[in-house]
């Protein structure tokens, strides 16, 4: 059985009488991207900060490669690469010059032929020896991934670095950190948004008001045998709809023109719809399922967590 990358344990933060953090545990297995999803002061940069140690936890445990972190501080940090928050670099420096700072201050030691593999993985090699504050936004991200590897850790943990990204910097930055899970390293990474994180993570977990609320795999949520709204492109869509009228509540079809419909129905309801139009003399010529999106099951569930409080 193989060991997960990172645990957390029951994680709670008290401050005062609030719970910023309430009993919040998962997993990050080996070579995947694990997402944090929530909106601005859910408690996601709280956790992140409780796993790197930069406030102290109220209650629970943090695991990385099968070590406590309260059991043996030094060996689990080694394992653990950062960015909270924007990463800060001496702008008149070169980022060659600012990651060989940062390799001096570094448990485990740092070559110069790391510090240039870790500028290639990046893909800064040829402007690594350029001041900081020549590089975009992007560079300065990708930079910050740099120093975050420079010790090799198997645990990259982010929290929300595609902050002030172009599009183009964000597609760049995402496939980026595929490259880094093929290679085996271990991502948690935190954000607000919903259309990137589908894109980026394996798993996810979303976090409202310092509680878990939901986890599950990527994939799984976005194939979910869950109701949907299917279109029909047929021959008449009117008499279609009037046909449908006996078999699916009306508030379900919506007729878009003469020739396409939609209907809200469950994916084992579609086939049964096919036939019943083709055996009402209906020609069928298309049919397409309209894909939810992270942002609806995100809706999906935070509106049930908000009806199951009330």
């Amino acid at each position: 059985m193989s060991v997960n990358a990172l645990e957390v344990r029951s994680l709670t933060k008290v401050i005062g009488k609030k719970r910023i953090v309430d009993d919040v545990s998962f997993s990050v297995h080996k070579g995947e991207i694990f997402g944090l999803l929530g909106p601005n002061g859910a408690g996601k940069t709280t956790i992140i900060r409780m796993i790197v140690s930069l406030i102290k936890r109220t209650n629970g445990a943090v695991i990385v490669n099968g070590n406590n972190l309260d059991e043996q501080f030094k060996e689990t940090m080694s394992e653990i690469g950062a960015i909270v928050e924007n990463p800060e670099f001496y702008k008149y420096m070169s980022g060659y010059k600012n990651l060989k700072h940062y390799a001096n201050m570094a448990i485990k030691e740092v070559s110069d032929e790391r510090i240039k593999e870790v500028a290639r993985l990046v893909k800064l090699e040829d402007a690594i020896h350029q001041k900081v504050k020549t590089y975009s936004l992007g560079m300065r991200q990708r930079l910050g991934v740099a120093q975050a590897l420079l010790h090799n850790p198997s645990l990259l943990i982010l929290d929300e670095p595609t902050n002030g990204l172009d599009p183009q910097g964000i597609r760049e930055f995402r496939d980026y950190l595929h490259s880094l899970a093929r290679e085996g390293i271990s991502v948690l990474v935190s954000s607000h948004l919903l259309s990137e994180m589908q894109l980026m993570c394996d798993r996810f977990a979303i976090i409202e008001k310092g509680r878990l609320i939901h986890i599950s795999s990527m994939k799984e949520t976005m194939e979910e045998d869950q109701a949907a709204e299917v279109v029909f492109e047929v021959s008449d869509s009117k008499k279609a709809a009037d046909v449908l009228k006996n078999q699916v509540a009306a508030s379900k079809i919506k007729v878009i023109s003469e020739e396409q419909f939609s209907v809200y129905v469950e994916r084992t309801g579609i086939s049964t719809i096919n036939k019943l139009l083709i055996s009402n003399d209906i020609d069928v010529y298309g049919i397409s399922r309209v894909t939810a999106t992270l942002e609806d099951r995100f809706l999906e569930i935070t509106n049930k967590e908000a009806v199951r409080e009330a």
